[in-house]
């Protein structure tokens, strides 16, 4: 079966809009390209309980779980407390981690830094070379700092381990709108059921109103599909096929 992973994104700023977020989007089109089908996202707190309920949810129904965020020395850092609260752990002082952060600084760490290095209990360190401090894995959820340049470094860095069976696809650009084409796209979905069919309408666009993307891991699905799509479309309706 095909992995599926949730992501988390963990912050008030987030929900209160005072940061815009980049992490959910750079995930997401990462996985998919990766092969990794997303089931569920989900943007909370910085609640320790709510973090919490929402980890042991998404960690019992996906392979993986991706978090965004709270993982620093301020008051408001508690992804770490909602995810040991979320199996039932303790966190504790890792060792390797209090001297990475000690290494870091190049002084000994105050006290109130070193509680970045409070993990669960049973946390992994995933090494990688050249990176002062590596992901996070704690049971199936992986910890990412919500600073992008860091989260895209830190993924980038692991990426490979979550590849699976790739998504083939074809975009069609039309030049008509949805009206037009709804009754052909619920006859190829009906037809055609392992293949993923989104209409995206666009406006401002100078060549074509909707954007069809037709979607599957099954490359002769997505090529019945897209014939049959065709034969369907009313005459001269399509702009071009990529």
């Amino acid at each position: 079966m095909p992995s599926s992973a949730a992501i988390i994104i963990i912050g008030n700023e987030i929900l209160s809009g005072k940061v815009k977020d980049e992490n959910f989007h750079f995930l997401a089109s990462e996985l998919r390209k990766l092969g990794v089908a997303l089931r569920f996202a989900a943007t909370v707190p910085d609640e320790v309980e709510e973090i919490a309920r929402v980890i042991r949810e998404c960690s019992e129904k996906c392979d993986f779980v991706f978090t965004s965020g709270g993982v620093g020395p301020t008051h408001d850092d508690v992804t770490m407390k909602g995810i040991a609260m979320a199996f039932g752990l303790k966190t504790v002082p890792n060792e390797e981690m209090r001297d990475k952060i000690a290494r870091h600084c190049g002084f000994e760490p105050s006290e109130i830094v070193l509680r970045m290095a409070e993990l669960p209990e049973g946390a992994r360190l995933l090494q990688v070379d050249g990176m002062n401090f590596p992901p996070v894995l704690v049971k199936n959820v992986y910890v990412f700092p919500g600073i992008p340049e860091f989260l895209r470094k830190k993924f980038d860095a692991i990426k490979e381990r979550f590849r699976g069976e790739p998504y083939h696809s074809r975009l069609f650009y039309l030049n008509q709108d949805e009206c037009y084409i709804a009754e052909a796209l619920a006859s190829v979905a009906g037809e055609f059921t392992d293949v993923e069919i989104g209409s995206y309408p666009k406006v401002g666009e100078k060549e074509f109103k909707v954007l069809v993307s037709l979607e599957s891991r099954n490359d002769g699905a997505l090529k019945g599909a897209s014939e049959r799509l065709l034969a369907l479309l009313p005459p001269g309706i399509v702009v071009r096929v990529s």
